[in-house]
């Protein structure tokens, strides 16, 4: 509490509030919490270790922020911590930008249309693979067209898509992968097709080649290549649709392959100057570029971090735009931010709704500009109008009822977030640094630093993961094996394609499958590929019947090739068991049993069985349970009867010596090549005398939870793909 506390002053005397209370001292409270901890190192019990390598105190106090930079500073003034709007959300709330992957474009537009009729104020464009890629429906694998995106490969497919939409005031946000050239010719043509034009377009279609190079090891262009299509679709756009952003700096690929915050700010910020420097090489200024750059953020589970990691992108960003030479109003930056997939379970998908919900609540906080909560069902299959429904609603509520957007910076003010930021700007900037030092984004890439460092994040996530310090509830802890299995529709690839293929080609063939307007581009493409110019030949090729795979391919298609970063989820490590044991049970018609092998009247077990059964059902095994026994004969004869070949022993540690020995050695006797397990870590001189009469291992708080089930289930049979 700070010491200019709020008055009370009832009888008009003044009197302070809580006036009886002394105010102590952080001395006086750390001694106090150290006294309380009898003897344990306060260290270890009261602060946090993040994985961004900050300390997160207990408490936090007044005297900790009056040094630092962005202390003072106001909403909407650099360095724009506080939001690049003095009004914040109370004139505009954040875009509410939920995507639509539909498949087809008759099925996107139907989609489109009402979510936007239902709440949605943006519009997510998720294209398929082949799409991203540059290629045709009819060129592409059949199970990749229309997976998870809309495939639109013509000017009639995006003509078709946003029919009734209104781009005007429905902002998009498109990330075309590599190059954005291609895709956004093909919208700008479909916006004439319906009489419409470019400039009424507003929002972000952006290419990020270096985020999909890490994210896919690979680009089917140079990046040479997609520089200069970035070149020209910038300097198009400053004419054309002066309302659309066109580049794109993404920290969700590091995220997605176990980032820390700090690395996923630092290598988006890393990626964004490079883009600067290769507009800057083709004759752009930094006024320019800057505010067509869109930054795309995923928000994780740890919601003061992701606040704090939202709030320091902005200071970090007005920092580097500073440095480059550009004005105030071009250090403001424009942030997409998405609900985390790394977080997302397949197992018990509902609670992907609570997770969305904290992320959502953070981005808010952090005052992204658009944002978009992920439906839950999204790992599964293609979300449906019910997911759709709950996350579009889940933002609404946080605007409409919650009044999110009333407060103008809203986590502005406490000492532990402003701490933070701080924090997580200066740690993320020593990052950024170590790259630069490498020669920038594209070179640290080539060698592979930022791979090896968001592996290295990963790596501690997995293990923590596995030990269940790090909880996913429904996977790791608290899992359900009663759960019904989100219904897939079946999809007939095969048709899809085929429906997909014959589409493009009669609008093609209609207009004149580009014509001599394709020849002009091409030329256009050798000559002078980084021209303003030649993204309107684009336009008119496309207008004129250019698919996407022929404007695609009048660029250098000479591929760059990196080592892909490890995009993965959290959850996937205890999902692989999961799975392995649902083929069992298909197989077999059952699950591997675990015996618990109970020792003693209930109160005497119930901890450790119920820490039992919490341990094993993550691996999917059935548990046999029971009221306990008096007798390890009993105990014995039950689990041969039980038929089940693995058992663990549950009871206090006191009674352990006791009970352990016989048991261990009876249970093995009753069940040839039974695997004998232990709830409790034994005392040290008493481990080696438990092994001696039988017992294989032992669980305990902070074990390898996943490498014991891993190893249970190879024990069992179960096969592991």
């Amino acid at each position: 509490m700070s010491n200019n506390a709020p008055t009370l002053s009832p009888k008009g005397e003044g009197e302070k509030l809580f006036s009886e209370f002394s105010f102590p001292s952080y001395q006086e409270w750390y001694d106090a919490a150290v006294a309380s901890l009898k003897g344990a190192p306060f260290e270890k019990k009261v602060i946090t270790k993040t994985y961004e390598d900050i300390d997160l105190q207990p408490m936090y106090w007044q005297q900790e922020i009056k040094d630092l930079p962005h202390i003072d500073t106001m909403p909407g003034s650099a360095p724009f911590v506080r939001g690049t709007k003095a009004e914040g959300f109370l004139i505009h709330p954040w875009t509410i930008c939920q995507a639509i992957s539909c498949s087809s474009p008759e099925e996107f537009n139907k989609a489109a249309l009402h979510d936007l009729e239902k709440g949605q104020t943006g519009l997510q464009v998720v294209l398929d693979p082949p799409t991203k890629r540059g290629q045709a429906p009819g060129q592409a694998k059949a199970e990749e067209v229309g997976a998870m995106g809309l495939s639109a490969a013509c000017a009639g497919d995006f003509a078709t898509a946003m029919a009734g939409v209104d781009t005007a005031n429905i902002p998009l946000f498109l990330n075309a992968g590599a190059v954005a050239l291609p895709v956004a010719s093909l919208i700008a043509a479909g916006q004439l097709c319906t009489g419409k034009f470019a400039a009424s377009l507003a929002g972000c279609v952006g290419a990020d080649p270096l985020g999909e190079l890490a994210a896919e090891g690979s680009i089917p262009v140079s990046l040479a290549g997609a520089y200069d299509s970035m070149a020209a679709l910038l300097m198009w756009a400053k004419s054309n649709a002066r309302h659309v952003r066109t580049i794109i700096a993404s920290g969700s690929p590091y995220h997605d392959a176990g980032a820390s915050a700090t690395q996923e700010l630092a290598f988006a910020m890393a990626t964004a100057a490079e883009y600067i420097r290769a507009m800057q090489a083709r004759g752009e200024d930094i006024d320019v570029i800057a505010p067509k750059i869109c930054f795309s953020f995923s928000v994780g589970g740890h919601f003061f971090m992701e606040i704090s990691k939202l709030r320091a992108a902005r200071v970090l960003w007005a920092q580097i735009v500073e440095a480059f030479g550009g004005n105030e109003e071009s250090q403001k930056m424009f942030m997409f931010a998405r609900t985390s997939a790394w977080t997302k379970t397949l197992c018990d998908p509902y609670v992907n709704m609570l997770r969305n919900t904290t992320e959502c609540f953070a981005a808010a906080m952090g005052s992204a500009d658009m944002v978009y909560v992920a439906p839950f069902d999204e790992l599964a299959r293609q979300p449906n109008e019910f997911s759709r429904r709950v996350s579009r609603n889940a933002q609404i509520v946080l605007q409409e009822e919650c009044r999110f957007t009333q407060p103008v910076d809203a986590s502005g003010g406490s000492w532990f977030v402003e701490v933070l930021t701080d924090k997580v700007a200066e740690k993320a900037w020593g990052i950024f640094q170590e790259v630069e030092k490498a020669g920038g984004m594209a070179k640290a890439l080539e060698q592979g630093l930022p791979q090896s460092m968001c592996a290295d994040v990963a790596g501690k996530k997995a293990s923590n993961i596995k030990k269940r310090k790090d909880v996913l509830v429904g996977t790791n802890m608290y899992a359900n094996l009663t759960e019904k299995v989100l219904d897939v529709p079946t999809v007939d690839h095969a048709a899809l394609k085929s429906q997909r293929a014959a589409q493009v080609e009669a609008f093609c063939k209609e207009a004149g499958n580009g014509g001599d307007m394709l020849k002009t581009l091409a030329q256009a493409m050798q000559e002078a590929p980084a021209a303003p110019e030649t993204m309107d030949k684009a336009v008119a090729a496309a207008q004129a019947g250019a698919s996407l795979s022929a404007i695609m391919g009048t660029m250098d298609t000479t591929p760059a090739t990196v080592t892909p970063l490890n995009i993965h989820r959290g959850a996937e490590l205890f999902e692989s068991l999961r799975t392995a044991m649902d083929r069992h049970v298909a197989k077999t018609g059952g699950r591997v049993k675990i015996f618990l092998a109970n020792m003693g009247p209930i109160p005497q077990h119930k901890g450790r069985a119920d820490f039992a059964q919490g341990f094993f059902i993550p691996g999917g095994f059935e548990i046999v349970d029971n009221t306990g026994f008096q007798t390890p004969e009993d105990c014995a004869r039950a689990f041969a009867d039980s038929g089940a070949e693995i058992a663990i022993i549950c009871s206090t540690d006191k009674a352990y010596p006791e009970i352990v020995p016989p048991l261990a050695k009876l249970l093995k006797e009753k069940v040839s090549g039974a695997t004998v397990l232990l709830a409790g870590k034994p005392a040290k001189d008493l481990e080696q005398s438990y092994r001696d009469a039988g017992m294989d291992d032992y669980i305990f708080l902070g074990a390898d939870c996943h490498a014991l089930l891993l190893t249970l289930q190879k024990r069992s049979g179960l096969t592991h793909e």
